[in-house]
């Protein structure tokens, strides 16, 4: 037998190629967890990028100047806005930590009387079978609430880390400006201590990933700010005009991290939310959630096709793998991660999916 030893060394190369470039993208996973604060104030600068610009145009301003108004403008905004979010969320997750146990028992006792209102007999449901879905649904109960009774206490350690929030965001303001003021500066300097052939080789992947994936975070980050914006003002409104809402800022959070979850969506929350309430015989405050729905669908479709340029080319079954695989390996914020590491994977590995991957590394040329 005769061993083709150019093939297999070729083959070794493009294996090892592959491994080693995975073995980078999750270094560099690790390191921007690690360096969140820069890479939140990156993510910021990609959003005020067009401000920055057009106070240039406008007033024809250098950039430095353009960029310190657009960076104390968004500075006394952010700084704020976290103050009232932190407080508000102190009290209202403290507020619904004590009242949890009285909500799960009042959900017990509505899925009670759903049960009783329906007529079993005509599809011949035995007792045991009626038994197991009332134990079935106390036990999803009572993991919904040790779930959310975990979260609350976590979102009230964090709330209450205050000199940790205080120096993550003193780091990613002061990070801003930098990003925002030296932009070309910088990129001057890693240009200048980076060997020529890595500029050449890696400098194009690398704008062409952050091209990519700095524009879908950015849009992302817009649409789902819009969305959370909406939903908080709008509940707001509600309460004020009477409509029983008393969590408005932990429900507007919580429809925009849901909104950030591609496939699924603020709908996914807000529909079940309307029909409930329909149920218990709300049925005003269904209408008017139904209402707020439709102002911020219209609002995302309108903002959508101006901020998402064009489509990012996966499929929603492999985003929905990329979420759920997110999920069984880092938790719940596995759902936002999963599906920007498969943009990584696919920017970085373009080329071996357009050619295939395992014809590339195994084929005969």
């Amino acid at each position: 037998m005769i061993i083709d030893v150019s093939y297999w060394t070729r083959v070794l190369k493009n294996i090892l190629y592959v491994v080693l470039l995975l073995f980078g993208l999750f270094i560099a996973l690790h390191l921007s967890i690690f360096y969140m604060p820069f890479l939140v104030a990156f993510i910021i600068s990609l959003m005020i990028e067009p401000a920055i610009k057009f106070i240039m145009e406008k007033t024809k301003l250098s950039r430095r100047w353009s960029s310190i108004i657009i960076f104390i403008i968004v500075s006394v905004l952010i700084i704020g806005s976290l103050a009232w979010i932190l407080i508000t969320l102190f009290s209202e997750s403290s507020s619904l930590l004590q009242g949890l146990n009285n909500y799960i028992d009042k959900a017990y006792t509505q899925f009670q009387k759903l049960i009783e209102s329906f007529q079993f007999d005509k599809i011949h449901l035995s007792n045991e079978i009626l038994m197991v879905i009332q134990n079935s649904t106390g036990n999803l109960l009572e993991t919904a609430s040790n779930w959310l009774r975990n979260a609350l206490t976590g979102l009230i350690n964090v709330v209450t880390s205050l000199p940790s929030i205080a120096i993550c965001v003193g780091i990613s303001v002061v990070a801003l400006y930098f990003i925002c003021v030296d932009k070309i500066y910088i990129l001057d300097q890693i240009e200048h201590h980076l060997p020529k052939v890595w500029v050449r080789k890696i400098g194009r992947h690398l704008r062409d990933l952050i091209h990519t994936l700095g524009g879908y975070l950015k849009a992302q980050a817009t649409l789902i700010l819009v969305s959370f914006m909406i939903s908080l003002i709008g509940l707001y409104i509600l309460q004020f005009l009477g409509f029983k809402i008393e969590y408005p800022l932990l429900i507007a959070l919580f429809i925009g991290f849901v909104d950030a979850l591609p496939i699924l969506g603020s709908g996914s929350v807000m529909v079940p939310w309307a029909i409930l309430c329909a149920i218990n015989g709300d049925l005003n405050l269904g209408i008017a959630i139904i209402v707020l729905l439709i102002i911020m669908s219209v609002a995302r479709q309108i903002l959508e096709p101006k901020l998402v340029s064009k489509n990012i080319g996966v499929h929603p079954i492999f985003t929905l793998i990329a979420m759920y695989t997110g999920f069984k390996v880092i938790g719940i914020m596995g759902l936002l991660i999963g599906p920007i590491i498969l943009i990584i994977f696919k920017n970085i590995f373009a080329s071996l999916i357009d050619q295939g991957v395992f014809k590339t590394i195994f084929d005969r040329k």
